[in-house]
């Protein structure tokens, strides 16, 4: 989809009642679970539903979403930010149309910013309800500002955790700090978890009823569970020649989980009970905090 395409997506929503994106930000406790990963076959898996999908990679510092579709980016969210540019010359477009937006160094600094100019900002950024049908939020790891900025005001959180015994204690750790956030409404955020790297569906299911049920005691947040991600030789083969190996193998084992979870995600049900937000109200709440 070339900018001149884009530009006439944009007016045309402009001129009638636009729908929002379905807006999903895939967050873990720890780094190194395959978060990033798990966000790139997501959206390869939309667009094979016929989605139009862009993907934040919101993991500030870090180049993980680029890295992984062997992009190199000529603008980030910091060009629209503090450069003036607009919401169409940040995007690069990977693999099967799916486009990016690389975070840059962040939004910090945002306080020195009018309100006016704040303003600017959530206009330019909500153009991409006419652009995208789902934006995957791809958050850095932990619970740093940045990644609390996004998680808390995010309608639809996708958690990755893996077995091992520290992701099981950090993903409890970030929904903890996300119960205690006076902003955090239990009837308006859904959190839904995926179990990566299992070496079988049973220890997927055994790991959510596990984490679940520490959750409901203490915490009282709903989880749903999406499903599992085997531990894949493909997978790594895959990421290693920066490829998704949803494109690079079809009949890869977890290909099929990816499109089953994505399968989840689209279910009539899970799609009539999620609400849009779209990206104005999504930003609008994080940038407007920060000034």
């Amino acid at each position: 989809m070339d900018q001149a395409e884009q530009l006439r997506i944009i007016k045309a929503n402009q001129q009638q009642s636009r729908p929002l994106a379905r807006v999903i930000t895939v967050t873990s406790g720890k780094g190194g679970v395959g978060k990033s990963n798990t966000s790139i076959n997501l959206a390869i898996q939309f667009r094979k539903l016929g989605k139009r999908v862009i993907i934040l990679d919101a993991d500030f510092g870090l180049a993980n979403i680029e890295i992984m579709f062997g992009a190199v980016p000529k603008h980030n969210l910091c060009d629209l930010i503090y450069q003036g540019k607009s919401i169409t010359e940040i995007i690069t477009w990977g693999p099967m149309e799916v486009g990016f937006i690389s975070g840059g160094s962040g939004i910090a600094g945002m306080s020195n910013l009018s309100r006016d100019y704040l303003s600017y900002i959530i206009q330019n950024l909500s153009q991409l309800d006419a652009i995208a049908d789902i934006i995957i939020v791809d958050t850095g790891a932990g619970i740093s500002d940045a990644v609390f900025g996004f998680i808390k005001e995010s309608g639809e959180i996708l958690l990755v955790t893996t077995p091992e015994p520290t992701s099981i204690t950090d993903s409890y750790s970030l929904l903890k700090a996300l119960y205690r956030h006076p902003r955090f409404d239990e009837n308006t955020t859904k959190v839904k978890m995926v179990a990566n790297r299992v070496a079988k569906e049973s220890e997927g299911e055994i790991l959510f009823n596990k984490l679940n049920a520490v959750v409901a005691r203490y915490l009282k947040i709903p989880m749903t569970y999406l499903g599992s991600v085997p531990e894949d030789v493909q997978l790594a083969r895959a990421v290693m020649q920066q490829m998704p190996v949803s494109i690079q193998n079809p009949g890869a084992k977890s290909t099929a989980a990816y499109e089953k979870i994505v399968q989840k995600l689209m279910g009539k049900e899970e799609e009539e009970r999620q609400p849009r937000r779209g990206m104005a109200a999504f930003f609008s709440h994080i940038l407007e905090r920060r000034n």
